[in-house]
């Protein structure tokens, strides 16, 4: 999948704000395709046509099978698609925060009164409480889906022991030798 339509697909999600475009998105995308990789213990890289693929060596994949260095080229899958693009709404997130606390030091006036008309602003702090918020909640999600990429991809390194042969102890009852 090309990063122009993860970018696209931000923008839609976050319903095209003005303050951004598709290209500061596919910049950031580009950037951060190596984050991505150090989240999921992945590979994925940019190609010449700007995919993102996972470039795998045929002996990862096929440890008896040959010795030869041909690679196997996959494209970014939905969920490592859905990961990158909740590490850009953290990224967004932090980014209307720190707009906003700049914002919040230089405006203290909220609201003036003057013959009987009244000009209220945005209270810059509440809307600072609101980012935060905003942004530990994206956090927290990217993180859970971070560890369930991790733990639905992972496999076994080692199988220890047999569990097939019933073990005797002390408390009368059979059990499953365990290592």
């Amino acid at each position: 999948m090309k990063v122009v339509d993860i970018a696209t697909e931000i923008f839609t999600e976050l319903s095209e704000p003005a303050s951004l475009s598709v290209e500061s998105i596919s910049y950031w995308l580009r950037m951060n395709v190596g984050e991505l990789n150090n989240h999921l213990n992945t590979s994925f890289r940019l190609d010449e046509s700007s995919e993102i693929n996972n470039n795998i060596d045929k002996e990862d994949r096929e440890p008896s099978a040959f010795n030869s260095s041909l690679a196997f080229v996959a494209e970014i899958g939905p969920e490592e698609k859905a990961v990158l693009k909740k590490m850009y709404m953290v990224h967004y997130y932090e980014r209307q925060l720190r707009s906003t606390l700049g914002a919040a030091s230089n405006d203290p006036v909220v609201e003036v009164v003057s013959d009987g008309s009244k000009v209220r602003k945005i209270n810059k702090n509440e809307l600072s409480k609101t980012y935060t918020s905003l942004k530990k909640q994206e956090y927290d999600e990217l993180i859970h889906m971070i560890n369930s990429y991790k733990n639905r991809v992972s496999s076994p390194v080692q199988v220890a022991g047999n569990d097939n042969i019933a073990g005797r102890y002390d408390s009368g009852r059979q059990d499953f030798n365990r290592l």
